[in-house]
């Protein structure tokens, strides 16, 4: 339970308790799911002033258990076991009582929130009152007697009294904290349970609006293409001006405005009688002696024939037009990777385009496992390639290695099957990635690829496409992140077979076992002889 959850409770319990409303206190009470020695003593005191004393006994048991040094808590229990005939219990909670003021003649409990002082001489005339009922009148006035001889204050005559009843064997009542005396929490921690505005409100300093009083802000307004037209009440001064005569620009940073041409004065007059006005989007310079005030008031309903002020809002630029998705009736196949290789992920897999000027390079850390026999694999005819794939990995291969075997070595090295993989390469001083075209044909080998002992291709997976019709293949730019469910998502690099055209702007492709739409303009053609359709 939150601790300002509990002040709130035991606040209100105690507002309770003042008002005499003993059966909200309680509710109040009852609610504090984890209590504490202080409010279980407010509880007590509540069942005590109904007249629920074994309810009363039960809760001070628990908050004597919960601070079993609450020599307050001893001395009222004992009052309670009186009244209900448990003598000896009594006086047992009166010794312990006693033992727990630890020699000291009071304790104030000012300091916890109880507004009581425990006297020494309370505790020894409650322990007479209980040799009175139990008819030890001898013990009961030598208690007494000893009570009388305590230091401290507050005992009035009720010693003296007591000693009369006792000689006339009278039994004495037992002392209680007063009712409505309980444990309250700290004013202080209950004055920050209310909420606090520290920014305060805002406070319009200065303004160009007279008689401005707003505080708050603006609500945002739908820009439009145009242009900018501040709200000016047609009452207030306007800062629009119109040209007596025709100006021509005299100097630098000046303005060529013809008469009659509306202007949107943006500073004050300088010292050469110039303001800085705008004019069709253009800041500049004019002679005040050529403005006169414009009244730019409009009736409602005619807001289409209003003049610009002349600041242009920014060009509105409209994306392309997304075409209607409709639910397909045949869900895309769900592509299911070897549980031994991690899945490939498309947005790691983007390669940097070395510049067009200079031929790739081999980094030595993407083969580090293989950097002892690399320059000697070179000189011995062998070639390192280094493939990019969701992760680069690097194999040496013989320079006569054909393209089959070439990929066989590679899917063994990626764990995929050979026919899943499509490889490509970069020509010298080429952005374009284009297939092997030997992959399938026999006598090409590494050798047309390498460059300075060292190729670099580029891998993806490829997955069946069943049920449709491949009209066509193109391969990525750029890298795509899908906008919606319906779109594409793909790589740079990465082949795409186009399944239909939607517009001129979207067609619909097939990659890595998904099927969406993507802008065109993302792709191009890698082969232009490619026309012909084909049947998986």
């Amino acid at each position: 339970m939150l601790y300002t959850e509990l002040l709130q409770l035991w606040d209100e319990a105690v507002q309770a308790m003042d008002a005499k409303d003993w059966q909200g206190a309680l509710a109040k009470l009852k609610q504090i799911t984890e209590p504490t020695s202080r409010t279980l003593f407010n509880a007590a005191s509540a069942h005590v002033a109904l007249g629920q004393l074994d309810l009363a006994l039960q809760t001070l048991d628990l908050a004597i258990a919960k601070d079993e040094r609450l020599a307050v808590g001893f001395f009222q229990r004992a009052a309670v076991m009186m009244q209900i005939d448990r003598l000896e219990e009594a006086l047992s909670d009166c010794i312990w009582a006693q033992k727990h003021m630890r020699g000291n003649m009071v304790i104030d409990y000012k300091q916890l929130g109880l507004r009581f002082k425990l006297y020494s001489w309370q505790v020894l005339y409650n322990a007479a009152a209980v040799h009175c009922r139990m008819g030890q009148w001898g013990q009961a006035r030598e208690v007494l007697l000893s009570a009388s001889q305590e230091r401290g204050g507050g005992r009035g005559g009720n010693i003296e009294v007591a000693l009369d009843s006792i000689m006339r064997e009278e039994i004495l009542d037992p002392l209680l904290v007063p009712e409505g005396v309980v444990f309250r929490p700290r004013k202080q921690d209950v004055e920050q349970l209310q909420q606090r505005d520290f920014l305060g409100k805002a406070k319009v300093i200065s303004s160009m609006i007279p008689n401005d009083d707003f505080g708050g802000f603006e609500p945002l307004r739908l820009q439009k293409p145009g242009f900018y037209e501040p709200k000016v009440d047609g009452t207030q001064d306007s800062r629009y001006m119109r040209m007596r005569t025709p100006y021509m620009a005299r100097g630098p940073g000046q303005l060529t405005v013809p008469g009659g041409a509306m202007v949107f004065l943006f500073g004050e007059e300088d010292r050469n009688g110039m303001a800085t006005v705008i004019y069709d989007g253009q800041r500049g310079l004019l002679p005040v002696s050529l403005l006169d005030p414009a009244d730019v008031k409009t009736s409602k309903g005619k807001t289409e024939n209003r003049i610009p002020s002349g600041i242009p809002l920014p060009p509105g630029l409209k994306p392309p037009t997304r075409p209607k998705v409709h639910p397909s009736p045949v869900a895309p196949p769900q592509v299911r990777f070897p549980s031994d290789t991690p899945p490939p992920s498309y947005t790691t897999a983007t390669h940097a385009p070395l510049p067009a000027s200079e031929p790739p390079k081999y980094t030595a850390n993407a083969a580090s496992h293989q950097r002892g026999g690399t320059a000697q694999g070179a000189e011995a005819g062998s070639v390192v390639v280094k493939v990019h794939y969701t992760y680069t990995v690097a194999l040496s291969v013989p320079l006569d290695t054909p393209y089959h075997e070439l990929k066989e070595q590679i899917a063994q090295k990626l764990g995929q099957p050979a026919s899943e993989l499509r490889l490509r390469h970069k020509q010298h001083g080429s952005q374009v990635l284009i297939p092997l075209d030997g992959e399938v044909e026999p006598g090409h080998t590494v050798q047309e690829v390498a460059e300075a002992g060292r190729a670099t291709l580029w891998c993806q997976t490829e997955h069946p496409l069943a049920n449709r019709t491949i009209l066509y293949q193109m391969v990525a730019l750029y890298d795509y992140t899908a906008q919606g469910p319906e779109d594409l998502e793909f790589s740079e690099g990465d082949t795409i077979d186009i399944l239909g055209e939607v517009n001129e702007e979207w067609l619909e492709g097939h990659c890595a076992g998904s099927i969406g739409i993507f802008p065109s303009c993302f792709a191009y053609k890698e082969n232009t002889d490619i026309t012909q359709s084909i049947q998986l």
